[in-house]
This record gives C-alpha cells, sequence and structure tokens, in this order.
C-alpha cells in the first residue's frame, strides 16, 4: 500500500515535514533562501502529497516559503499544521494553548498559506505526562469548532498517550496522529497501535532521530549502517524503510532543507529491504 488515507484525501505514505526550512534552531529566515524554494518545488515534482508544516516554525518563516514556492495549491495536497505552542524571543517552545489561542493559531496558519482550510491540524500536547481531563477537553471543543466552522477537514493530536486518544475519541473523530517513533525509540508504540486498530494514520515525528542531536545514534547505528552498505543505500533510507514496514498506516514526513537530501527520502517509496534486514532492525528497540 503506498496511499493512506488522511482527512478525506489520500496521500503518499512518504511526505515531507517543513521544519528543517527555517534558520537553525527552527529560527528565522532559511540560510538559503533560493534554496529552500528549490526544495518545496522539487516537493511538487516528485507528486508528493502531504506537507507538515505549522505557523511557530520560524516563527511564520515555513508557511510563508510554503506559499511563496507553490500557492495557488494542488487540489490534491493535504497541507497539516499543528497548534498549541509558540515561540518565545530565547527560541524556546512555550505553551499556546488556551481554546482562544488555539482558534487563534489556525486562523494565523490559513492566513499566512493564503488558504481557505487544511487538510488537518494537530493539537499539541506539549506535557504528555498530564492525564487528559477537562483543559483537554476544552481544548478539542475549540479543534471540534474550528472544523465545523469549515477552516480544517480534520482534527490531529500530537504528542500524546492512548488515554488522550481514546478520550478524544469519545468526543468527535480523530484524523492523524503525530508522536515521536524512531528505530530506537518506540515509547509510543501503544499509541501507534490503538491508531491501526482504529485506521487512523500515524505519523511519527524525529523518524531519523533528533534533528537537535548531531550525533544521531539513529543514522549511526552500527547495524544500520552495515544494512545500508549491503544494500547499497544511505542509512536514512534503510531507516525510512523499516519505518514504513511497522504497520500500514505509518506516513513518513521527513524533512531537509537540501534539494538533494529530499530526493534521497523520497527515493524510499522504491525501497523494499529484506525480510532477514528487517527483523535485525526490529530486536533493535
Amino acid at each position: 500500500m503506498d496511499h493512506f488515507p488522511l482527512a478525506g484525501y489520500s496521500v503518499g505514505r512518504v511526505g515531507f515535514g517543513a521544519m528543517q526550512l527555517p534558520g537553525p534552531g527552527v529560527m528565522g529566515p532559511p540560510r538559503d533562501r533560493d534554496e529552500a524554494l528549490a526544495v518545496l518545488r522539487r516537493v511538487a515534482e516528485l507528486g508528493i502529497d502531504h506537507i507538515d508544516t505549522a505557523q511557530y516554525y520560524g516563527p511564520d518563516v515555513a508557511n510563508e516559503l510554503i506559499r511563496d514556492a507553490l500557492h495557488p495549491y494542488p487540489a490534491e495536497l493535504a497541507i497539516v499544521s499543528k497548534v498549541g505552542a509558540r515561540r518565545d524571543a530565547a527560541g524556546g517552545w512555550p505553551a499556546w494553548d488556551d481554546p482562544a489561542d488555539l482558534r487563534q493559531g489556525i486562523e494565523d496558519n490559513l492566513a499566512s498559506l493564503q488558504i481557505e482550510r487544511l487538510a488537518a491540524v494537530n493539537l499539541r500536547i506539549l506535557d504528555e505526562t498530564q492525564p487528559p481531563g477537562q483543559r483537554f477537553d476544552d481544548q478539542l471543543g475549540a479543534m471540534v469548532e474550528a472544523r465545523d466552522a469549515g477552516l480544517i477537514a480534520g482534527i490531529g493530536l500530537s504528542n500524546i498517550t492512548v488515554e488522550h486518544l481514546k478520550r478524544a475519541r469519545e468526543q468527535t473523530e480523530i484524523v492523524c496522529v503525530q508522536n515521536p517513533y524512531n528505530l530506537l525509540h518506540r515509547s509510543s508504540g501503544p499509541v501507534l497501535e490503538e491508531c491501526a486498530a482504529a485506521g487512523i494514520p500515524f505519523v511519527p515525528f524525529f523518524p531519523l532521530g533528533s534533528g537537535f542531536n548531531p550525533q544521531n545514534p539513529v543514522l549511526n547505528n552500527e547495524q544500520v549502517r552495515a544494512a545500508a552498505e549491503r544494500l547499497g543505500i544511505g542509512a536514512s533510507q534503510v531507516v525510512l524503510a523499516w519505518t514504513l514496514t511497522v504497520a500500514p498506516n505509518v506516513l513518513l514526513i521527513p524533512g531537509t532543507s537540501s534539494v538533494a537530501h529530499l530526493e534521497e527520502n523520497t527515493a524510499v517509496r522504491d525501497v523494499v529491504l529484506p525480510d532477514d534486514v528487517v527483523a535485525e532492525l526490529n530486536a533493535l528497540a
């Protein structure tokens, strides 16, 4: 299966994440604006129909680049954003998640992207250790109001537990979940399993390891590198291809600010890992 339903769209399982388009630390303009625009235009040329972004990437930078490169958007393009945080002058990620803030965040995304409706917006939970309660219900209510007003096609959740997902689904439809998950860090496995059982797209962030860790133990793992050498492909392609084997509802959004890296990541659509390699990587958890 190379496509999966997402909020009324049928998207390829390999999409694109816009987080790396702004400058260092996801702050300020890109090092090379022309290259950033070229990446996004190549996204369209490669037939990628799922872009993940956020107004607070930059802030404001990622969405403006997407708009400048791709507007007017193809009808089949699913643009997904998230709300619940903002950026401060020091580069921090403080919460901005009162119901009114969430609505304002959605409207800010629409304005910067120059789009009337987003495919989905994820309600980002900054402290997933906090059990869902009335505040979560109120936040979810703001998302439902935005959907019913036609601003978004579907409601997603991000950085959540199984309890968040179950409580949310008692109140409304959830069209996607975005949680941390990769070859070496699979603590979101129960959430992935819950999504798979319900047919909900699961979108792992940091599938190649954290972009904020220059050591990157995922890409530098000995077995990953050995598999890459044996198969004649890049370590990132091994990791992404493995992630696609985990479950059919997994949708990838690897990000980059380089056209060459974009093409390498996207080529994973044609990579089929041998069963023994998959088994070896499965055992790394």
